[in-house]
């Protein structure tokens, strides 16, 4: 059963969690002509302060979720709000419908045309990049707007939207496991490794939610895939549409890397060829790779696509150059939350230079898959954050660990044990929410510390 509008005018909708994502579904419905309700856990004082301008025109309840909800005509569930949460359960058992906001916000969208992307890393660069495209190669009078697990709500963008624009997003996880009816024209799945599996209970079940990207596409539409990702290939056959494949070389590669350009042949069109950003690593090969697939599967001009390429230059706290301090190089990758993250990121480096800040809330996966690459390029661990035992637990012996307790710390840490022609890399196989508000506020701390001791 998909979110439709007209079933739902005029009655309650109960939004549950006030995220940046839940604020924005509630100005969105609240506009339209919706009745709602805000459930939070934080008090209610903090709620009201949240909604700012809206607390006057919605109801809102603070310190958890009351039997009020039970009353609404249907729910909508943050992101962030775990599946068995015994909200949810009430709410089935009351036989309230509970929607994500990302089919909840495209009920309202003006256009079809969304191209949609995810994978357990690399789907920020890729989307960013991809945006970069198709700004580039769309006829003029229509936009290419960005929007989703990268910064702006769905909501949001849906509200800018017009008919003729194209919808580029970044879709979690998270987002896609309660969605029962999304259907982008164009999809991308990059990668799947082990991630939030503290979250969907178990790696099946993360695994499902990030088919959902396709499972509704038509004959018509397209999937890229990734054809060096084994479970991506197979999960690839499930698809129903137009599959289009990067990496490698063979029967599976549309696109692939070759004397340093990326190289792409599609059935029935000319051979082209594309010099890729200057971005550091081979993960931002692949990224580059999905994206200009998505671009030429779409029609979009070669040239148009050449020009974007050129002039991306990457995105905040993903292999962020952030400044030197005393010789010491200071690079912000906050965006890496999980431990593959940091093994692509540790492998752009090739010396034993590196002094890594690890750490932060735990989600469930060993850190041992970073033995290897510690030994050989990490100089010095520093840790932080609430998974500080565990990670000290599983890489004792591979190099120095500091234990620091928080950033501040290891950043003054870091000064103190590093020489000039170190790198101080901040890549913290961790969430950040134990101790900032997200990975972008730890990001932004990190970097506020380089420019003060500059």
């Amino acid at each position: 059963m998909s979110f439709i509008p007209k079933a739902y005018r005029g009655k309650t909708a109960a939004i549950l969690g006030l995220g940046k994502s839940g604020l924005a579904v509630a100005r969105l419905l609240q506009g339209k002509g919706f009745k709602v309700l805000v459930s939070d856990k934080r008090p209610r004082k903090d709620v009201k302060a949240a909604l700012g301008r809206l607390a006057a025109r919605v109801h809102y309840e603070g310190g958890g979720h009351s039997a009020h909800l039970r009353k609404a005509a249907f729910a909508v569930k943050s992101p962030g709000l775990p599946s068995g949460a015994p909200i949810l359960a009430e709410l089935r058992e009351a036989h309230v419908p509970v929607f994500s906001e990302l089919e909840t916000a495209l009920a309202f969208c003006a256009t079809s045309d969304i191209i949609a992307i995810t994978g357990t890393n690399g789907k920020t660069t890729t989307t960013a990049l991809c945006a970069e495209i198709f700004r580039a190669g769309l006829p003029r009078g229509r936009r290419a707007l960005m929007a989703g697990n990268i910064g702006t709500p769905v909501s949001e963008a849906v509200q800018q939207a017009k008919g003729k624009d194209a919808l580029v997003l970044e879709v979690s996880s998270y987002q896609l496991e309660d969605s029962r009816s999304f259907h982008p024209r164009a999809a991308a799945l990059l990668n799947i490794t082990t991630d939030h599996v503290d979250h969907h209970g178990s790696m099946q079940a993360y695994i499902e939610a990030k088919v959902k990207v396709f499972n509704e596409q038509r004959e018509d539409d397209f999937c890229v895939f990734n054809a060096e990702d084994p479970l991506v290939r197979k999960l690839s056959r499930r698809c129903h549409c137009r599959r289009l494949y990067f990496g490698g070389k063979g029967a599976y590669s549309h696109a692939w890397v070759e004397g340093g350009k990326i190289k792409v042949r599609l059935p029935g069109e000319k051979p082209a060829a594309f010099v890729p950003p200057s971005l550091p690593g081979a993960h931002n090969l692949e990224n580059a790779m999905a994206a200009v697939l998505l671009g030429l599967g779409w029609g979009l001009k070669p040239m148009a696509i050449q020009k974007a390429l050129k002039s991306f230059r990457g995105v905040p706290h993903r292999l962020e150059e952030a400044g030197t301090v005393r010789g010491i190089r200071c690079v912000n990758d906050s965006k890496a939350t999980n431990v593959d993250s940091t093994m692509v990121a540790l492998k752009t480096f090739s010396q034993k230079s590196v002094l890594l800040i690890l750490g932060g809330l735990h989600k469930g996966s060993p850190y041992n898959p970073l033995q290897s690459l510690i030994g050989s390029v990490v100089k010095g661990i520093l840790t932080i954050g609430s998974a500080a035992a565990k990670v000290e637990d599983d890489l004792s012996g591979l190099a120095p660990i500091f234990p620091c307790g928080d950033l501040k710390t290891a950043f003054a840490t870091a000064l103190d044990i590093g020489a000039p022609g170190d790198v101080l890399l901040l890549s913290p196989a961790c969430a950040s929410f134990d101790q900032f508000r997200d990975f972008e506020d730890r990001g932004d701390q990190f970097k506020a510390l380089v420019k003060a001791a500059r």
